[in-house]
Parts: structure tokens; C-alpha cells; sequence
């Protein structure tokens, strides 16, 4: 993330001179142009699909060329990158500019053929998106669990259908053991899992309501009581243990919400009790002071109240003395859901909203368990035309794809070449009040800090060690 940098595409001779030592920064549109470069030449060598798992799961294809090609487009288009005139000053010691100053729409185009060849490829050999249904299921399961689980296992479940390139370096059994709660009342004496990083309370109010609009915009959703106290019933026993008092945040929210967090009262299901007709027998998390999942205990806990639960795989189980069998699965680098996305995105700049643009987003949606963007925004949202002008579905679709690909380090990238990291980045942290036992105190919106983003964060800078040894190298605005 320093920007522009010099591209170096033959090597320097071993008696090259100072001068030619010192290079200089290229602009930005080149060193996109190069990466793309690189992507097309290597691409026709590259094997369609993999033969041989056994050995070579997780080698480049060629689907995952051009899918990676795809986002390296979409990036380049997007405003961080393009006709970005907060970077004009950003110039070489010979005045090039290193930012283009005007948007070019031609990007978005170009970005959007990209995609969708990328699309068309992974349909071509059998890509989908994943839906639970696995080869033997011992109980007949709710539609409210079996749709939790297409969502947490399109993540957790290793070389499932969607998955484009999982990178088989990066295992996941260490981040499973840090986020992890210790959900099993009958073994609380352990310390293997931690559940340590905790999703804010602005990433909670994120996601949809149970009708897939924002919870400020649907009009059958209690936005101004979301912090008063509730009692769940019966009709919430899948989400929420059946009698427990939490807050309205938790109630009537979409799959996603319980799929990827887990929260005081809410039901983590898995750790061997896969009955859910059997409501009594799963497990529920319990976040207030000294309760099992909360502060004071145990010395790892959540510092915000929510846990990730998204990227547990279900079938892990806690037992005594620190036993936690982990099922391990590879990163998911990219998946088709976040292509789908990118393609609409990258559709709606270049053509604006419409069918096609609508179609990948609502994909994504039925997955999840959601009407189509149509049918939700025209019944149930206070601004129900947003979706047919090209703002209203900038917005949608950029709010569907930080839900979609919450905790899969995509927001991080995302929220800076969207130019939106300066508006989300520099408000407060907060969570629940954690060192409190009752409803009443814990649910207490606490500050836990206030979090800043400058103008100048959008690209980190330049070594000064750099600067120092070549002055050809100009620093980033604002370092």
C-alpha cells in the first residue's frame, strides 16, 4: 500500500552506475499496466483445473489468473486509483504526475469484460456457489440452520465448489484456536481458545435485518429501541437460547448476522450437538462478567462482546485439559461470491444498474438466504427507488459486499480504494459494558477507543531509509 513504486522489469547490470541505481517512482496506471502484463503472459501456461489434488491443490490456474486479474482491474478503476485529485501534488523530482487526475470510465469497462471472462471460465468447469448438503447427514435440519451453514461452510469447508484459490500455506487451525469462544459449559478450565478478536459493535449493526436492507432503512425493523431490552421466544430459539434477554440488535436479522457472529445468548451451533430440532441441547454463548464467555474468567475474551463465528469450522470440539480438535481448511484467497460482487460493482460504474447488475447481487443474496435487491428495497425499505439509479446501487452493493465478505480481509483493502476509510475509519470503537452481570448494566454502549484515519493513511510511506539513499524516491503526501 505505498502507491506507486518503480517498475524494474530487467534487472540492473552488476556495474550500473549511481544514476542508474537511483530510479524513480513510476505513476500509478503503469505500474497496474505491468501487473496486468505479467498476468496475461503467464496465464496461457498456466493448467485449467488441477489433476491431481492430491499434490498440487492450491497451484495458479488459470481461472485464478484471470480472476486475480479481475480484481487488479477493479482496483485500478476504483477512486482511490483513478482521477484521484487529492493525490495531484504526489509528483516525481521531474514533475511527472504519479496519480491520473481524470476518471476514465474506459477502466470500469475494461474491469467489467474482466470479470466476467473470469466468470464465465469458473462456470465453465463446474464453479458454483457452495450450498450446504453434505454426503451424510444424521439429522434432518431446519432451513435456518442448513442456510447458516452454506454460509459458514462457503468459507470452512476446504475445496468446496466455490472456492476459486485457497491458499494451501496459510492453514487456519491457529486463527480457529485465537477466535474460538470456550462455548462448552463442561469444559471451562481450558485456555486453547481465546476468542480474542471481536468484531465491533458497528460491525454488528452492518447487516441486514431479517428483510435484507440496512436496519436504518427497513421500516418493519425497531431501529430507534435496537439497544432495549428483549426476551427471546420460541420463534428465536435457533438464533437466540429460548428465554434469554438481550438487546432488539439481536432479533430479526439476516442469516448472515448469526452465521458470522456469535454474541451473548446467541446459539453457536456445532461442538458435536447437530440436533436442532433438539433446541435445549445446543450451545449458546454467555458474554456478561464471569459467565463462560465473558471477561474476569479466564484471562481471553472478547473485548467488544461479539466473536467471529463465520470462520469456525462447526465440526471442531472443545473437550478437557485443552483438547480442541480442530478441522483445518486453506485460506480462501478468493471465492465466487466475492467475484460475483466485483463483477456488479465494476457493471453498475461502467453501465449502471439494471439487470445483469441485480442478477450477481441477488446470487449472492439467495445463498444467503435474502430476497432479491428488487423485491426487498420496493417492500420494505424507507427509500424503496434506491436501487434503480446508479448512486443508490453504488451504495447497496458496496454495503451487500462488506456483509458478504465480512472477516475474509477484504474490508481492510476495500474501504481505501473506495475512498470511504477516512468516513468508517474515524469514528469510536465501541462494545458492551463487559465487567457487568446484568442486562440492564451490560448492555451499556462503552468506548473502547477513538480511532482516527488521515488523509495521508490511504498510502503508507516510503522508508526513510529509502528516501535517504535515493532522492529520486519522493515520500507520500503527508509523511
Amino acid at each position: 500500500m505505498n502507491g506507486p513504486v518503480p517498475i524494474i522489469k530487467n534487472n540492473l547490470s552488476v556495474d550500473a552506475n549511481v544514476n542508474q541505481v537511483k530510479v524513480f517512482r513510476d505513476p500509478v496506471d503503469s505500474c497496474f499496466s505491468y501487473i496486468v502484463q505479467l498476468i496475461d503472459e503467464a496465464t496461457p501456461a498456466l493448467p485449467v483445473t488441477i489433476a491431481n489434488p492430491t499434490k498440487e491443490a492450491g497451484r495458479i490456474t488459470q481461472p485464478i489468473a484471470l480472476s486475480f486479474k479481475a480484481k487488479v482491474l477493479v482496483t485500478a478503476a476504483s477512486p482511490l486509483f483513478n482521477g484521484n485529485t487529492e493525490q495531484a501534488s504526489l509528483k516525481n523530482n521531474d514533475g511527472k504526475v504519479l496519480f491520473n487526475q481524470t476518471f476514465i470510465k474506459a477502466k470500469w469497462d475494461t474491469a467489467a469484460a474482466a470479470c466476467k471472462k473470469a466468470i464465465d471460465m469458473c462456470h465453465s468447469l463446474g464453479m458454483k456457489l457452495y450450498v450446504f448438503n453434505p454426503s451424510f447427514q444424521q439429522y434432518d435440519l431446519t432451513d435456518t440452520i442448513k442456510t447458516q451453514m452454506s454460509i459458514r461452510n462457503a468459507i470452512t469447508e476446504k475445496w468446496n465448489s466455490e472456492i476459486i484459490w485457497a491458499n494451501t500455506n496459510n492453514y487456519t487451525d491457529d486463527l480457529q484456536r485465537l477466535i474460538s469462544p470456550w462455548w462448552d459449559g463442561a469444559y471451562l478450565d481450558g485456555t486453547v481458545t481465546r476468542g480474542e478478536l471481536s468484531p465491533p459493535l458497528k460491525i454488528a449493526e452492518m447487516f441486514y435485518s431479517d428483510k435484507g436492507v440496512p436496519i436504518n432503512e427497513d421500516k418493519t425493523w425497531d431501529y430507534n429501541n435496537r439497544y432495549a431490552l428483549r426476551k427471546a421466544g420460541d420463534s428465536d430459539k435457533l438464533y437466540i437460547r429460548n428465554g434469554y434477554t438481550t438487546v432488539g440488535l439481536h432479533f430479526n436479522r439476516e442469516p448472515r448476522f448469526y452465521a458470522d457472529l456469535g454474541f451473548d445468548g446467541g446459539i453457536y451451533y456445532g461442538q458435536g450437538q447437530f440436533d436442532d430440532k433438539d433446541d435445549a441441547s445446543l450451545f449458546n454463548l454467555e458474554g456478561k462478567f464471569l459467565q463462560k464467555n465473558g471477561a474476569g474468567k479466564y484471562g481471553y475474551s472478547s473485548v467488544t462482546g461479539y466473536f467471529v463465528k463465520k470462520l469456525v469450522q462447526y465440526q471442531n470440539v472443545i473437550g478437557a485439559s485443552n483438547a480442541y480438535s480442530v478441522t483445518g481448511y486453506p485460506w480462501p484467497t478468493m471465492r465466487l461470491a466475492d467475484l460475483y460482487l466485483l463483477y456488479a460493482e465494476a457493471l453498475n460504474e461502467s453501465a449502471g444498474p439494471g439487470a445483469e447488475v441485480n442478477g450477481y447481487v441477488d446470487k449472492v443474496r439467495a445463498r444467503a438466504g435474502l430476497q432479491t435487491v428488487a423485491s426487498s428495497w420496493a417492500n420494505y425499505s424507507t427509500n424503496p427507488s434506491k436501487f434503480s439509479n446508479q448512486d443508490g446501487m453504488r451504495a447497496i452493493i458496496h454495503q451487500e459486499r462488506l456483509i458478504e465478505m465480512a472477516f475474509e480481509s477484504q474490508r481492510f483493502w476495500d474501504l481505501r480504494r473506495w475512498k470511504e476509510a477516512s468516513k468508517q475509519l474515524n469514528a469510536p470503537i465501541t462494545g458492551w459494558d463487559l465487567l457487568q452481570t446484568t442486562p440492564e448494566s451490560y448492555y451499556r454502549i462503552k468506548v473502547l477507543y477513538s480511532q482516527t484515519f488521515a488523509q495521508k493513511d490511504y498510502f503508507w510511506p516510503i522508508a526513510d531509509e529509502f528516501i535517504t539513499s535515493n532522492r529520486n524516491l519522493v515520500q507520500n503526501i503527508g509523511w
